[in-house]
């Protein structure tokens, strides 16, 4: 994880270009979650109300890559995830400033609710499709894990978020719908991509394997996924984490998207597709 710059460690160009955009900051919060900016606080302020900056240095090159996938894919994904208001260089840094979500983080764990929220916002992202540039196919970045003949089941043209995490699902005070955010590494796929993966992230937090299939059986692109599909992801999945961090570390997070794989098999599943 990035150290957190806070507002008044930021050279005084960049807090004047964020300035010039909201009105003068009367205070400012670091955000602790998240791994890759080194800038990543609420910035108030009278004229526009609150903000959310994040930003990287522009002497990283692959951090700037990512915050331009993210400042390129918001027009596609308004609506689930909160839009840009102001992107700019300064000082060193390139920076994105988005609608500030007045919440928390979800809690995935059994019996709060939360998981109703999620359903309805990852239902709302079936519909996403990819924009006209370019965004690669999952199946791409699973290739090193896929074996032959497995990456076109699981070729598609849903846009996937691929990461959603509790810390990138939002849930809003005001109402307690649910925001997914942190668009830095989308894809292209089946639409059960994000759901699926969910479902194990609900089994990490301490739904039964019954129940997080339950849960994912609330979508339609789940009951018509291919079985071969579904097999394609979770092998190449375990493989890709077995081979990052070790087989023994990765067998309890294998094991549950391995529960991904006891799913009911429907009468017409001959003609089904693995790209909904």
């Amino acid at each position: 994880m990035n150290e957190r710059v806070p507002w008044e460690r930021l050279p005084a160009v960049l807090r004047d270009a964020v300035e010039a955009r909201t009105g003068p900051v009367s205070a400012a919060r670091n955000v602790p979650e998240g791994l890759n900016c080194s800038l990543a606080l609420t910035a108030h302020s009278r004229d526009s109300g609150p903000l959310f900056l994040k930003g990287v240095r522009t002497t990283d090159a692959a951090a700037v890559a990512s915050l331009r996938c993210e400042q390129r894919i918001n027009p596609a994904v308004r609506g689930v995830g909160p839009a840009i208001r102001h992107s700019f260089e300064a000082g060193g840094w390139f920076c994105l400033a988005f609608a500030h979500v007045e919440g928390r983080h979800a809690d995935l764990s059994p019996d709060t609710g939360d998981q109703t929220a999620v359903a309805l916002v990852l239902g709302r992202m079936q519909g996403l499709r990819a924009p006209r540039f370019p965004v690669p196919q999952l199946a791409d970045r699973l290739a090193p894990w896929l074996l032959p003949g497995e990456a076109d089941a699981l070729r598609g043209t849903a846009l996937l978020h691929t990461d959603t995490n509790p810390h990138n699902i939002l849930v809003r005070d005001r109402d307690g719908a649910a925001c997914v955010v942190d668009w830095a590494m989308p894809a292209r796929g089946p639409s059960w991509i994000d759901p699926a993966s969910t479902a194990v992230r609900l089994m990490e937090c301490g739904h039964s394997p019954a129940a997080a299939r339950a849960w994912l059986s609330g979508f339609s692109s789940w009951l018509h996924a291919a079985p071969r599909a579904v097999e394609s992801f979770v092998n190449a999945t375990c493989r890709q984490w077995s081979a990052t961090v070790g087989m023994r570390a990765a067998q309890p997070s294998n094991d549950r998207f391995r529960q991904l794989l006891d799913f009911p098999h429907r009468p017409d599943e001959a003609v089904s597709s693995g790209a909904c």
